[in-house]
């Protein structure tokens, strides 16, 4: 029985074990480093002598508490309960009966979702701990240091497959039960979680090798090696200590760009972000993070030089009790995406008490500076105001120059064009349309996930049938290969999308104040960037991307063709990005953001 925080629900558990009309069975609890009172919700059943407890220390992961339990067990078969489900009556006899005709690994059927069943795995989910029992082999769950992964056929059921039979018993007697607190739920994007929020959860130090079934693989083991094996930076003379509260959204490491200039970085993590809001322990190394309970306390006792609060929507509850904490240290608010979703949400007046209440404080775009400075007319101080981008990659993903790099286009005549992540505004006629002029789709790092994140899954079947031979999909580009993958097309997409706002900010969307987070791995490839123009309209990605000469700005999809087709002037785009590509890192800008600290702070 693998537990975690799961107190609550582990009594309902052990008594469906208490429950079997097979009796002949010993309970290894296996507590993953647990901080609530899972301890003392075993204590009653310990009576009985078939019934252990095996605590870790500190959280491990699901494999390494598996394991645990396979050692300390000695049972032939193996069957698994976790705290937070539950078995019926016969579940343990009859996956009993199925192993004892030689079947390596058997299943039950279980009920799942509230009046769902399912005879195998639950469709959209695999098979799950709860469903099965399985003869005991000397192969073991693959541990946290390997990889922690939804998907139990990479952690160990397709090791077992490969040992003998497998076969499912026909009947359910077993439920799967659906809460927030699942481990699954904390992995996968669709049900509002990520590596960040699985990190966060079970408080995992490490940098992570991780797989979800939405979004595929993330290894930053390897992705932040170069960062953790060097030694911290020394402390320059006149160093700031730098307290990060907060989340870091895309591109955490460009944080250590401040380190780098002998700054000290500390950290202190909003409780509840999403996938992509990266909250500590950062698994890049050289930020120390502040205790949890009493956090005000641990700031005070610090005493930062400037509390630097960043950076989306999720943040600001979370940046705003830091504010309002009255811990005495200067605050720099920096801002991203977005305040349209703040205001959605209502958390618009929080936002507002940052804004304003700030020492100084930071927009991701020109654009989006002036749409704050006119919707709090006359309560923000100039001097103390910057226009940054917020999720800048670090600049030691450049690389080489991609000049000079083979496109697909060289080997078989066609445009190839690209968009990373969210294909806003692209659909099945997009795509068709495309098509017909000879132009490829290909797409980056789709995520299974809802809302508009997701709508992609919506279309992209019905895309594969107007052109079957002209959109492609890909898994995510990491940062360590963004110039060697995408330096491959021709051209890639921001948001097709035409702006209505006229030149007016107050008619502005997030749209038209946004630089997408995919402006710098572009640019760093040298790829130009395509943007639906808005003629007389305010709208941030075309202001850049006309002022820098660094993409096509096209009036419709034929017009599109036809720019893409010019290659004297794509080949001036790309020479164009390849030129600036410098400005679009962190590094580039880290001077001016340590100037404002160091005017609040008054060093």
């Amino acid at each position: 029985m693998p537990t975690y925080e799961q107190a609550a629900f582990l009594g309902r558990a052990v008594a469906s074990l208490l429950a079997q009309t097979m009796t002949d069975w010993e309970l290894v609890v296996v507590d993953d480093g647990s901080p609530d009172t899972t301890a003392a919700a075993v204590e009653p059943f310990q009576a009985d002598a078939r019934v252990r407890l095996l605590g870790l220390p500190a959280n491990r992961g699901l494999g390494a508490a598996l394991n645990a339990g396979l050692d300390a067990s000695r049972a032939p078969m193996v069957a698994y309960l976790p705290s937070d489900d539950r078995w019926d009556r016969w579940h343990l006899e009859v996956l009993y009966r199925l192993a004892a005709d030689g079947t390596v690994l058997a299943w039950s059927g279980c009920r799942h979702h509230g009046d769902q069943a399912s005879l195998g795995p639950p469709e959209g989910f695999g098979l799950q701990l709860v469903q099965v029992l399985h003869r005991r082999t000397g192969d073991r769950w693959v541990e946290r240091k390997e990889l922690e992964s939804d998907d139990l056929e990479r952690l160990y059921w397709a090791t077992l497959r490969r040992r003998g039979p497998a076969a499912g018993t026909g009947v359910v007697t077993c439920e799967w039960v659906d809460h927030p607190g699942q481990r699954y739920k904390a992995i996968r994007e669709s049900l509002d979680g990520g590596l960040n929020v699985f990190r966060r959860r079970y408080r995992v130090p490490d940098p992570l090798r991780f797989h979800s079934s939405d979004s595929g693989t993330v290894d930053e083991v390897a992705l932040y090696r170069r960062f953790r094996e060097r030694p911290d930076t020394p402390p320059a003379a006149d160093g700031l200590k730098i307290l990060l509260v907060g989340e870091l959204a895309y591109n955490p490491e460009r944080v250590l760009a401040l380190e780098e200039c002998g700054h000290r970085l500390y950290g202190l993590w909003t409780p509840d972000g999403l996938g992509a809001n990266t909250v500590g322990p950062l698994p890049f190394g050289h930020v120390t993070d502040l205790p949890e309970g009493d956090w005000a306390g641990a700031v005070r006792r610090l005493r930062p030089d400037v509390v630097y609060a960043l950076l989306s929507w999720r943040a600001v509850p979370f940046a705003h009790a830091v504010l309002t904490a009255g811990l005495g240290a200067p605050f720099v608010w920096h801002f991203k995406e977005s305040p349209f979703r703040c205001i959605a949400r209502g958390t618009w007046p929080l936002l507002v008490d940052l804004v304003a209440g700030a020492d100084a404080a930071v927009f991701s775009s020109p654009e989006e500076l002036a749409w704050f400075e006119q919707a709090l007319a006359g309560r923000l101080d100039p001097a103390r105001t910057l226009a940054l981008d917020g999720d800048l990659p670090k600049a030691d993903w450049l690389g080489d120059a991609p000049a000079g790099r083979p496109r697909l286009s060289d080997r078989d005549g066609e445009l190839h064009t690209v968009a990373l992540g969210r294909p806003l505004g692209i659909d099945p006629g997009v795509v068709a349309a495309l098509a017909g002029n000879g132009i490829h789709l290909h797409l980056h790092g789709q995520v299974r996930a809802p809302g508009p994140k997701g709508d992609w899954m919506g279309w992209i079947g019905e895309a594969r049938a107007l052109a079957p031979d002209h959109v492609h999909l890909h898994p995510h580009v990491g940062q360590d290969r963004w110039v060697e993958i995408l330096s491959r097309y021709d051209a890639g997409w921001l948001h097709h999308l035409r702006s209505a706002n006229g030149g007016d900010l107050g008619r502005a969307t997030w749209d038209d104040l946004n630089y997408p987070a995919r402006i710098p791995p572009l640019v760093a490839a040298g790829v130009p960037l395509l943007q639906q123009a808005s003629p007389g309209c305010t709208v941030a990605a075309q202001e850049l991307v006309g002022r820098l000469g660094i993409g096509v700005l096209y009036q419709d999809l034929d017009d599109l063709a036809v720019q893409l087709a010019d290659d004297a002037a794509m080949a001036g785009r790309r020479a164009a990005a390849a030129t600036v590509r410098h400005q679009f890192v962190f590094d580039h800008h880290a001077d001016r953001l340590i100037a404002l600290f160091r005017e609040v702070a008054g060093r």
